[in-house]
């Protein structure tokens, strides 16, 4: 993925690294805007959802690439040796790509339900989601 200018909000760097789990075909990406709430541990989720343990490193490796190339730096990573969830920390944005099982039985958009939900479209453009649809579909 080419970064032709980096984000200068932290909106913009989560929505950089969901594009990038898209451009690896990750699916049911969703940027949670989690800053309003007290105590929340980053500004910003981006959870993903991915087939397989091959697409897991794909997807995980590509959104470190750009988010290096935008000059956020290397994350913390958590998962490396299981093949359902991976977890990259930038401190103020929490990347989760998850296989379908895990982001199931996890359910963090109904854990932060009362932060602010934004899909993609396929061009890759943050639109503003209804919270209660989301919430309906992860009960």
């Amino acid at each position: 993925m080419a970064v032709s200018k980096k984000p200068r909000t932290t909106k913009g760097k989560a929505v950089l690294c969901a594009r990038a789990a898209q451009e690896k075909m990750a699916r049911d990406i969703t940027v949670l805007d989690i800053s309003k709430i007290d105590s929340s541990p980053a500004d910003f989720f981006v959870v993903v959802t991915v087939d397989s343990d091959p697409q897991l490193r794909a997807v995980s490796n590509e959104i470190i690439q750009a988010a290096k190339a935008a000059g956020m730096g290397l994350p913390r990573k958590d998962g490396k040796g299981t093949t359902t969830w991976m977890i990259l920390d930038y401190f103020d944005i929490v990347i989760h790509v998850m296989l379908e099982s895990a982001r199931s039985f996890y359910k963090l958009e109904k854990l932060w339900g009362d932060g602010k939900f934004y899909s993609l479209s396929p061009s890759g453009v943050a639109r503003a989601v209804n919270t209660l649809a989301i919430k309906k579909q992860t009960e």
